[in-house]
């Protein structure tokens, strides 16, 4: 219940998620039928990056910051596209001054059509107030007071029968990657044919190996693996980097990590220990494990 996005949004591990994010919901989109995210951690959704809680970490500075500081390469421009004008969208400042970032439910939200559906779940009466008040009105979306773990089961599958399941949380306490690989287990057994992107840090001490050999024994069949790492995290006991858990990614998604994980590491290090990574857990090319970049 402490931890407060808001000193952190718009830092590298965001925008390694809000890309991947926004290209998940781009290729849903290559439907008519409509889907539905569930966005289990969501936040306050839209933050303020001259407040007194982001100026004091200064975070996103190293993050979204850096990424719209020159410009990007063509192939990765195009990969970010979807993500990179929602920010923009956001701001309106001629010189490109970014003062505004989206949260994971703003910018779903923001890439939605019509007929697409939000539902939010946050825990901390504070956010869920803030959050509940952004989207107030939006009957396309629906923000609830609730565990996000606990919409693993009661809220999937969606009536849509189409989506995207975003599981982020704060990993505050002990146990955390153990209860994703549960929280994953239980809801593919609802939503197998949906999508879902699991959020995880990177820091010194963190079970990796353990929690994708459990993530592989659940044996769904595809699961696409993509890390990020800025610095070294023998020099931190903070976060060094981040990562995802893709489950049924599109075909595309392997190629475009491809194309854009080398770049960010480049432009987003903060040591020369920075790295990057994206590979298959289970299907596809699970035999193939590439290395660390």
């Amino acid at each position: 219940m402490n931890y407060r996005h808001a000193y952190h949004a718009g830092n590298f591990a965001d925008v390694l998620k809000h890309a991947v994010l926004a290209r998940l919901i781009t290729y849903l989109k290559q439907k008519d039928k409509a889907f539905r995210v569930l966005d289990t951690h969501a936040g306050i959704g839209l933050y303020d990056l001259t407040s007194e809680e982001a100026q004091k970490t200064g975070e996103w500075r190293d993050g979204i910051g850096k990424l719209l500081a020159e410009p990007l390469p063509a192939k990765v421009a195009a990969v970010l596209e979807p993500y990179l004008q929602a920010v923009r969208d956001l701001n309106s400042e001629a010189d490109g001054t970014v003062t505004l970032y989206p949260g994971s439910p703003k910018l779903t939200r923001m890439l939605m059509r019509p007929q697409d559906r939000l539902s939010a779940m946050e825990l901390h009466p504070d956010d869920y107030e803030t959050l509940h008040r952004l989207f107030d009105g939006d009957f396309q979306s629906r923000i609830t007071e609730l565990d996000g773990w606990l919409a693993l089961g009661a809220h999937l599958p969606p009536k849509e029968k189409r989506g995207l399941v975003l599981v982020d949380p704060p990993f505050e306490i002990d146990g955390e990657y153990e209860r994703m690989v549960e929280g994953l287990g239980k809801a593919y057994r609802r939503f197998s044919g949906g999508t879902f992107c699991l959020w995880y840090p990177l820091k010194q001490g963190a079970p990796i190996a353990a929690f994708h050999e459990a993530l592989k024994a659940l044996e769904i069949p595809k699961m696409l693996c993509a890390e990020l790492s800025v610095r070294s995290e023998r020099d931190t006991t903070g976060l060094s980097g981040s990562g995802l858990i893709i489950v049924n990614p599109p075909f595309t998604l392997k190629s475009e990590l491809d194309t854009i994980l080398p770049f960010l590491k480049d432009r987003l290090k903060l040591d020369r220990h920075a790295s990057s990574r994206a590979f298959w857990l289970r299907g596809e090319e699970s035999i193939d494990r590439s290395e660390w970049e």
